[in-house]
């Protein structure tokens, strides 16, 4: 049974009697090392999420976060937050508040760390050094590790040697057989020192990954690594295995790049006599091109994504599919409905490929699936910011909302969509290929009877009913022109919008006639209304468009 040893007053270190003391490495080392989790299964779990603040929250550290915050709510868990800022001179505090507010935008709150506190703390790593070389004490006491004094010139020539013998850049100086005397002469001179960790020239190392099954390595190709530098500052595979221990971290889920430091890890961890977690190493998202998604291939952080118009709900769910799915068709997924199903065995070990393509109709899903006084809010305030209209609520944008949200798969998309519905490209349309069929279909008689409509107030007066007064006009002037179905909707469509496609067209045309009594409509939109559009249909010039010729000059000056 495990037993829980105080340090400091905040930090709990779970050592496992069962180990033993810690190996010594010099040269009795097993040949073959099994590290298995040594974490028992009644321990609660867990995780942490562990960015460094040298930038933006990049989707692959946001997949990541989120894996180990679902594992830890499947669970019933704890999902840790540490900020590694080891690395001085590019981690900033500005990156620090971008990563946090990133990660709680997407909704990944955290039990512990910057922010929250907790038991384990503190949560940054340069607020951890004395930790850090409390236990590198400790190491040089027990000999797993050494002092060395080479300088920077001895180890490139090493490099060199080795690399014209075709053997792996190992360390080969005297410091690790040193005598004691030696040493004390060198820390007399004052000459600087790392703290070099002793590798077993044979032998390997094997563990069972949760994802990858298992994975071994040769100890001979590793070498004595270095865990303190000359400047007392810890390597950054020292700090995480200290890290992870003292803050009893179960499970380590983190990107398959990470594998190779697992190594090192472990072999601090059976020298320091810490329970070994598990391992779990995920796999890389990849760009279509199948290389590592990067900027050049476009948006690849968290902030630039939530800019775009991104919900958060969308991006957790597609972040979630890559490399994981329940077993079934579907991708749909709430974040509860993720904590529900997650499980570690489900992710996949091959690569992930990034299609930015399913991620917009994704979000245009999870939009759409909003309440719809939400979807209005959302859509009608952006409608506002931009200029398009001068309100940002009211019937125009709940029936404008209904009409176009098929079509917008991010709220940007609305702005689009809106300025199409209130333009009138009628002269474009006409003149262009696809516009030809319906001229020649006597387009210019259904524009005359289309104004007699106007001229006598039948049209606006079925128009002021709604939608149920448009069907019951448009079904006796289809009568009176003997057309029905396309050959009467299609010509309506060109004069009535100016588009040979749209949404609904009943809709659309009601919709067009209430901006103009409203408005609403603020300049900026470009909004042409019912009495400019009759107007412009006055001034056509039927017999130049029927010989393919533009329009009349005085139309398409009406038209601007």
């Amino acid at each position: 049974m495990a037993t829980l040893v105080a340090g400091t007053p905040w930090m709990r270190i779970r050592v496992f009697p069962e180990l033993g003391p810690p190996f010594l490495f010099r040269r009795r080392f097993r040949r073959n090392l099994s590290v298995r989790a040594s974490i028992d299964s009644d321990v609660p779990v867990r995780v942490r999420f562990a960015p460094s603040p040298t930038g933006n929250l990049h989707v692959g550290g946001a997949r990541t976060a989120l894996f180990n915050y679902l594992f830890a709510r499947s669970k019933g868990g704890k999902f840790v937050l540490r900020i590694e800022d080891t690395d001085l001179e590019r981690s900033t505090r500005e990156s620090e508040k971008a990563v946090l507010r990133d990660l709680a935008w997407l909704g990944l709150d955290w039990d512990e760390g910057p922010g929250v506190g907790g038991d384990c703390g503190p949560y940054r790593q340069s607020e951890r050094n004395a930790m850090y070389k409390q236990y590198a004490e400790k190491l040089l006491e027990s000999d797993h590790v050494y002092r060395c004094f080479c300088s920077n010139e001895e180890l490139e020539k090493m490099k060199e040697i080795a690399e014209l013998k075709k053997l792996p850049p190992v360390y080969t100086g005297k410091w690790a057989t040193a005598t004691d005397e030696e040493v004390q002469d060198e820390l007399a001179k004052g000459t600087p020192y790392t703290y070099r960790f002793r590798v077993p020239q044979e032998g390997s190392l094997k563990i069972n990954d949760l994802i990858r099954g298992e994975v071994s390595w040769k100890l001979d190709t590793l070498g004595d690594f270095v865990i303190m530098r000359s400047n007392g500052q810890p390597v950054y595979n020292f700090c995480v295995t200290v890290d992870d221990a003292t803050m009893a971290i179960s499970h380590v889920i983190r990107a398959e790049e990470h594998l190779p430091n697992t190594l090192r890890q472990a072999l601090i961890y059976k020298a320091l006599g810490f329970p070994m977690p598990f391992f779990a190493h995920v796999s890389l998202i990849l760009a279509p091109d199948r290389s590592k998604l990067s900027k050049r291939h476009g948006a690849t952080s968290v902030g630039q994504f939530r800019e775009m118009g991104y919900l958060p709900q969308a991006m957790v769910n597609y972040l979630a599919l890559l490399g994981w799915g329940d077993g079934t068709e579907n991708e749909f997924f709430t974040i509860e409905q993720l904590v529900e199903k997650f499980t570690i065995g489900r992710v996949n070990k091959s690569g992930a490929v990034f299609d930015s393509t399913k991620l917009r109709w994704m979000n245009g899903q999870h939009l759409r699936a909003l309440p719809f006084e939400e979807l209005t809010k959302l859509i009608g305030e952006h409608w506002k910011s931009t200029g398009l209209l001068t309100e940002s609520e009211g019937p125009f944008i709940d029936e404008a909302v209904l009409l176009l949200k098929d079509g917008i798969d991010l709220v940007t998309d609305s702005d689009t969509a809106l300025s199409n519905l209130l333009s009138y490209p009628v002269h474009a349309t006409l003149t262009s290929p696809e516009g030809k069929p319906v001229v020649e279909d006597k387009l210019s008689e259904v524009s005359a009877s289309l104004l007699a409509a106007y001229d006598s107030g039948e049209l606006l007066g079925a128009l002021e009913e709604g939608h149920a007064g448009w069907q019951k006009w448009v079904k006796g002037f289809g009568k009176t022109l003997k057309r029905k179905g396309k050959s009467l909707f299609m010509p309506l469509r060109v004069l009535l919008t100016g588009k040979l496609h749209g949404p609904d067209m009943g809709s659309s045309v009601v919709l067009i006639h209430k901006a103009g009594n409203y408005g609403v409509v603020a300049p900026k939109a470009g909004f042409v209304p019912l009495r400019e559009r009759f107007e412009m249909l006055r001034q056509l010039d039927w017999e130049a468009l029927n010989q393919d010729q533009p329009a009349l000059e005085s139309a398409a000056t009406v038209s601007n």
